[in-house]
């Protein structure tokens, strides 16, 4: 139907409306406002805030069902918006590096014993002065007190923030000869966590302190590398200490706890709303981790009791008193370090509230 020119007209129109198509499904150019989706790897916009929360015990421990329980308020309480990721046992950092992954941002919560703070504030060595809480009661009382909340932001300004208290619980005393008189201890080798203050503790009392770890114990007292150590009535029993220490004396000299901690940066940069929310769950959380020590710890008594290879003796009044008198030299070496008003609050706490 077409000539030789007609068919060529046809061939150029075609070839611009193609090209006008293509323009049209192209890019705008570059000075023209560009839409772009956005990139496989970024975020979507309401991807939850994810919290590593390491530890380095059992989940069957009070610690370990403290931090269980923290994810699954978490997560009932902020749906979509934060997601609690529980690593037990040291699966994720092992006891000496979870403090520098947290200060990474490697993780974003630790629970670690109060003996660790100490290269951070001298003043948490309180916690370990011999004799100086009553009983668990008077603990409490000094955590609430405004020095011992005090003592979970002391140490923003290096990146670590404290969030609450853990119990494990009272440290009792154990050995292979009974101890109730502070003249009882001298001569023995007690196995001890890395602290100053613990070191003092036994060298004042004419004893000698050993570093050990917790899972040493038992060979160490069985084989005579030590003779006695201190910790709390459920880590005796989980240790099976009572099968190679005959003598136990219910001292209630010291303490075992924990303090929660989160890296204070990525705390502070949380949306209000969801810190104000996660504050108020860690405060119902530690009510039941602390009333579950509890629990494990007399049970754990009882049972050290009833299996009759060992023999518990509880201090009188007297005896707790000379025990306590022994003890004075280790607080006056660390008063500079602890502070009178620390040393003061807690003595206070030893009063009824």
């Amino acid at each position: 139907m077409f000539g030789s020119t007609g068919r060529a007209l046809l061939a150029v129109l075609a070839l611009a409306c193609a090209t006008a198509t293509q323009a049209a499904n192209e890019p705008q150019a570059a000075n023209q406002p560009t839409i772009h989706e956005p990139a496989v790897h970024e975020p979507a916009v309401h991807e939850p805030i994810v919290i590593k929360f390491a530890h380095v015990v059992a989940e069957n421990t009070p610690k370990g069902q403290g931090a269980l329980m923290f994810k699954r308020l978490a997560e009932e309480r902020l749906p979509g918006r934060v997601r609690v990721e529980v690593y037990p046992n040291s699966s994720l950092f092992g006891d000496g590096k979870e403090m520098e992954a947290l200060l990474l941002g490697d993780v974003q919560m630790l629970a670690p014993s109060l003996a660790k703070f100490e290269q951070y504030t001298k003043k948490v060595q309180i916690f370990d002065l011999p004799f100086l809480f009553d009983d668990i009661q008077a603990v409490d009382n000094f955590q609430r007190s405004p020095q011992g909340q005090s003592l979970l932001t002391s140490m923003q300004g290096k990146g670590i923030l404290g969030l609450a208290y853990w119990h494990n619980g009272m440290k009792q005393l154990s050995a292979n000869r009974l101890l109730l008189e502070p003249g009882d201890a001298r001569g023995l080798k007690f196995r001890v966590q890395a602290s100053d203050v613990l070191n003092e503790q036994f060298r004042e009392l004419r004893a000698i302190s050993r570093k050990m770890s917790f899972a040493e114990v038992y060979q160490g007292l069985q084989t005579g590398v030590v003779n006695g150590t201190e910790n709390t009535w459920s880590n005796y029993e989980s240790q099976k200490v009572n099968e190679v220490q005959k003598y136990f004396t219910e001292s209630n000299h010291g303490l075992v706890d924990y303090m929660v901690i989160t890296n204070a940066k990525f705390w502070n940069g949380l949306p209000p709303d969801i810190r104000d929310e996660l504050q108020k769950i860690m405060a119902e959380v530690t009510v039941q981790v602390n009333l579950e020590a509890e629990r494990l710890n007399r049970d754990a008594r009882q049972r050290i009791l009833a299996s009759g290879g060992s023999e518990i003796h509880a201090l009188t009044a007297q005896q707790r008193a000379d025990w306590r008198e022994a003890m004075q030299p280790v607080w006056q070496k660390f008063r500079n370090n602890v502070g009178a008003d620390f040393l003061q609050a807690a003595e206070a706490s030893n009063r009824p509230h």
